[in-house]
């Protein structure tokens, strides 16, 4: 049996009868490495995602994650969106506690885990509070939370942070680092930021503007926290927007060229 907890072997995904998404994507994920998608838009990271997710199947290929065949979305893989997702007319703590409902957990053990994960992202004082009430980070750790409290060996995270300010992003950055170095969880992370992608991640998966392929798989050894000043992380910095810039470059001349066909 292998050691991944998610493979993707050989996937593609056609959108309509042209659009290729995705192309022969091959990736191991080892358990409890986090992981980040890095590309320019429309190179195929949420698809990606998506298909790991199980909310929008390969054309070809296959996806094993915690040792299943991904066919549906599963409970061994929680989803975290940029935009919350959260039901606007439960409370902080019943929006936590609504996945635990439904699975049938008991009521005194339901009420001690949402206790426990709102004092974890420091929620405990807005338990009462309904979404309109919070601010964008703050809703973003109550998505967190409700992720948690399902206790998803896989937590999928499609650019969490990104219409957040950027101290309250370096805030969330540092609380998801804390809760995946306490509990080991396998995460896949999408980002447009390469300074993001640095600062949480193990790895980094550089995409190919469409159709999507792997362009470059690169190991972070850099200790934790990571200073974005340190010449190393300026360093894989200016090596990934490289990289990436090269992908937008792409987009951009394909866009002229199509431009000029019509």
């Amino acid at each position: 049996m292998s050691a991944a907890h998610i493979e993707v072997k050989g996937v593609s995904k056609v959108f309509g009868t042209s659009v290729v998404a995705l192309q022969d994507i091959n990736l191991e994920i080892p358990r409890g490495q986090f992981v980040c998608l890095l590309g320019p838009s429309g190179c195929g990271k949420s698809t990606l995602l998506n298909a790991i997710a199980g909310f929008s199947p390969p054309t070809s290929g296959s996806i094993i994650a915690d040792g299943k065949p991904v066919a549906d979305p599963g409970p061994e893989r929680g989803m975290v969106f940029q935009e919350y997702a959260l039901f606007p007319w439960m409370t902080v703590a019943d929006n936590v506690a609504f996945g635990l409902e439904i699975k049938g957990m008991p009521k005194a053990q339901i009420e001690a885990t949402v206790d426990k994960l709102l004092k974890t992202l420091s929620l405990q004082d807005f338990r009462q509070r309904f979404p309109k009430d919070l601010s964008g980070g703050m809703r973003q750790r109550v998505a967190i939370a409700r992720v948690l409290a399902l206790d998803s060996p896989i937590m999928l995270m499609d650019e969490p942070f990104g219409a957040l300010d950027a101290l309250t992003r370096r805030d969330l950055q540092d609380e998801l680092l804390r809760i995946w170095e306490e509990q080991k969880k396998t995460i896949i992370f999408v980002t447009h930021s390469i300074e993001e992608a640095i600062y949480l991640a193990d790895r980094i998966v550089v995409m190919t503007y469409r159709p999507g392929t792997v362009k470059r798989d690169i190991l972070v050894d850099m200790p934790r926290l990571r200073d974005p000043s340190a010449p190393e992380f300026n360093a894989l910095k200016r090596e990934l927007g490289q990289l990436v810039m090269e992908e937008q470059q792409r987009h951009h001349t394909a866009e002229l060229r199509a431009a000029a066909v019509d």
